[in-house]
Formats: C-alpha cells, structure tokens, sequence
C-alpha cells in the first residue's frame, strides 16, 4: 500500500479555519479506525447474581470509554465547564445486547466517531471478547455539547475539535 502524501501546510491552514468558523464536518474515517481501544475484565460487581454483566455495566463500561477518549483529547470534563461553560450529555443511545458477558471474562471495548457535526457527534461503540474476538454489545451514541448556563446547544469546543483533526479523524465537508 502507498504512504499517503503529507497534507500541505496551506491544506491545514484551511481545515484549521474551517474548524473555527464550527461549519460542517464530517468523520473521515467513519468506521475505519478504531479511535479508542481498552480491555478490561468483568468483575462481580459488574454482574447480576448469575454472573452475567448486568445491562447498566455495560453502559457505565462505554461512558468510561468516552471519558478516557476526551482525556486523550486533551479535554478533562471536570474543568470544561468552569473554562468554557460548556458540558457533554448524552443524547441519544441505541444499544444491542448480543451475547452476554460473565464474571472475569476479559473484553476489549472499541470507540469511532460515525460523525461530527456543530454541536453534537456521533459514536459508534463496541464490545467484544477479547479471547475471541466475538461481538457482545453495539451501541450508536450521540453526545451533545450544552452551555450550562441555558442547557442549549453550543458549538463542539475547538480543543475537541483540533484534536480530531490532529489524528486525521476529521474532514470537512466538501
């Protein structure tokens, strides 16, 4: 496979405008790249009495997912909102329970953005056995960003931004 072509510092420049003026964009990858991977082990409080991962865990498990994916962003949630009165909700979840997780089994939880737009983006995220690679869980999440002074939508923050755009998971729109 070839190495692609660096991208031009003029090429930069424009995403970088394009970015600060909040206009459309779009996953340039969707789908293709994991842009965070974690493996974790399922422990007795993530389980009912029968030892199967209680429905909620597995919510807990990609809310995590997502946190540890801003922090290596370069956004800490806990001083986002005293910086920039903005804040994250969730907005919409799907979500399939495919096959069920047990006590102590070791899963490997994947995130990719599906989709960015100006105040929200799209995640796709899953997770598997990690011994066998078998998909347990799928969900599609949209996260919006909210000023906390009103509770209304405001533009993504352009440190979330930059960040996306620094690991080639962004593209604008053309």
């Amino acid at each position: 496979m070839p190495t692609p072509e660096p991208e031009s510092s003029v090429a930069r420049a424009a995403t970088r405008n394009r970015f600060a003026d909040h206009e459309p964009i779009s996953a340039a990858t969707a789908g293709s790249a994991s842009l965070l991977t974690q493996t974790l082990r399922i422990y007795l409080e993530d389980t009912d009495a029968g030892g199967i991962v209680y429905h909620a865990s597995w919510l807990r498990f990609f809310e995590r997912a997502r946190t540890d994916w801003l922090r290596a962003l370069g956004i800490e949630q806990s001083s986002l909102g005293p910086a920039t009165g903005i804040g994250f909700v969730v907005r919409d979840m799907q979500i399939a329970f495919l096959r069920p997780g047990r006590l102590d089994q070791a899963i490997r939880t994947e995130l990719r953005l599906a989709e960015a737009r100006r105040a929200s983006l799209l995640l796709t995220q899953n997770a598997f056995d990690a011994a066998s690679g078998e998909e347990l869980v799928r969900a599609t999440v949209r996260i919006a960003a909210l000023r906390l002074t009103d509770q209304r939508a405001a533009p993504l923050p352009r440190t979330l931004l930059a960040g996306l755009a620094t690991r080639g998971a962004l593209a604008t729109e053309t």
